[in-house]
């Protein structure tokens, strides 16, 4: 106890973090309240489903997310949330993972593998989910100095994950595709902006309209 109230007081956090974590949480939260008061609509497992995996999708996008915004905005908040945004992704993942195996299939493994083997999209979602796995398995400092560079190797597989959730999504919805599509959009955009061209490019123009901001600056000093 006291081993954990010393770790405890080591942990400090920033008000970005805090309210990155509020808001990762606050789904859940509202997703409780629901349940709580019976207020999850008619078919509530397909409520449950579709929350879940919509929150997922959203932190996941979101921790794609945090290196943009570090290496071309100049965020650097962003890179202390990362983590925290991926595993929280993981959780609201094994949610839905498990509101289809217990809810949904009451845990019945032959109806599980008809499920996930003849719906097209059980199966995308489950490959996003066990790509998913190893990442949220190896996100301590421990493992990142245990497997040195194969740990940003073993990472990238969110580059594939990503993606096929999006695809998991369109598929699921069936008839009003836009939501999954924006989803499709913002991933697509993330993953270009990793491309090293992408990156100097808009580096470099971030540093020139910088530049061009300084002597303006200067000028209303001395004014």
């Amino acid at each position: 106890m006291s081993g954990f109230r010393a770790w405890l007081g080591k942990q400090h956090y920033t008000p970005f973090q805090l309210l990155a974590h509020a808001g990762a949480l606050f789904p859940l939260g509202w997703l409780i309240f629901d349940a709580v008061n019976q207020d999850l609509t008619a078919n509530p497992i397909q409520d449950i489903t579709l929350r879940t995996g919509k929150a997922a999708l959203v932190l996941l996008v979101l921790s794609l997310a945090a290196t943009p915004a570090n290496t071309l905005l100049g965020f650097k908040p962003a890179l202390k949330v990362r983590r925290a945004l991926g595993l929280y992704a993981f959780l609201y993942i094994s949610l839905h993972f498990l509101t289809f195996v217990g809810l949904d299939y009451v845990f019945d493994l032959s109806l599980i593998y008809e499920a996930v083997f003849e719906k097209r999209y059980a199966l995308v979602g489950f490959t996003a989910g066990l790509l998913l796995l190893p990442l949220a398995l190896t996100s301590t400092r421990a493992s990142m100095k245990r497997l040195g560079k194969n740990w940003k190797r073993l990472h990238q597989l969110v580059y594939l994950a990503a993606p096929l959730a999006v695809i998991h999504y369109v598929w699921l919805v069936k008839s009003d595709i836009r939501q999954p599509l924006a989803f499709g959009a913002a991933v697509l955009l993330l993953l270009a902006a990793r491309l090293p061209p992408v990156r100097r490019g808009v580096t470099l123009l971030r540093s020139r309209v910088q530049r061009r901001g300084l002597p303006d600056l200067r000028r209303a000093e001395n004014s």
